[in-house]
């Protein structure tokens, strides 16, 4: 079954390697929109879900996805064109450094779930190694397109492995990108912090937001916060 169904859309994703999975829809859900973005862009889109949520979630007159892999492309195209926002929604065959050739305007919103396996192995899937595998999309260069790209008061949202979060804090200062807010998600109470979830800003804020999401009580039991960030988007919340 590769039809995903959500409450106001649903995706295909036979075509792309990585599947939807939560860490999408938790950046899809938490990305800070109260600062009304007028334009988004999403860094490797894959079947487009993060841009979907957000084209739901926001009066954003321009969503621009950004993926280099050909089949993901072409499922988040069809994904945008099936959904009731197709016409905020558009999609480039690219990759950051062709993109950035003739870069678009500036976006208010700039989010990415980008690719973060380090690790030397790969597999024998071409696909899959490249929408899993950090080289494809190096934080140094995400975070470089981002200072490049974000308006004034732009806010950069992302979702990483939490053994990540302080390089990443670091190489985002070296580009005078701030941090406003983290949450760090585990996935059960005695779990270890698995993922991290970081908002940025051109200009270092008074006091820096950070909490804690934890999903899962029991198997398919969900907490009650982790519900108020996604009831809007899942069937069964």
């Amino acid at each position: 079954m590769s039809k995903f169904q959500f409450k106001q859309f649903s995706l295909e994703q036979d075509q792309c390697a990585m599947k939807i999975g939560t860490d999408g829809v938790l950046l899809g859900a938490w990305a800070p929109i109260l600062h009304n973005p007028y334009s988004i862009l999403d860094i490797g889109t894959g079947t487009g879900i993060i841009a979907l949520m957000l084209a739901q979630r926001s009066n954003a007159a321009q969503i621009d996805a950004l993926e280099i892999e050909e089949n993901a492309y072409e499922q988040a195209t069809d994904n945008f064109e099936n959904s009731p926002w197709n016409d905020r929604l558009f999609c480039f065959h690219a990759g950051l450094d062709e993109f950035m050739e003739e870069p678009e305007d500036e976006y208010d919103l700039i989010v990415s779930n980008p690719p973060f396996y380090a690790e030397d192995y790969k597999t024998n899937d071409e696909q899959r190694d490249l929408a899993r595998f950090q080289d494809a999309l190096p934080f140094e260069d995400l975070i470089e397109v981002a200072d490049l790209l974000l308006s004034e008061n732009g806010i950069l949202a992302v979702i990483i492995p939490y053994k990540e979060e302080e390089r990443f804090l670091a190489i985002a200062k070296e580009f005078e990108l701030y941090p406003i807010k983290i949450t760090r998600v585990k996935g059960t109470p005695t779990t270890e912090i698995k993922r991290s979830l970081l908002a940025f800003k051109r200009f270092e804020l008074p006091t820096l937001h950070s909490d804690e999401l934890i999903i899962e009580t029991a198997r398919h039991q969900y907490t009650p916060e982790y519900i108020e960030l996604t009831k809007e988007f899942y069937l069964k919340m």
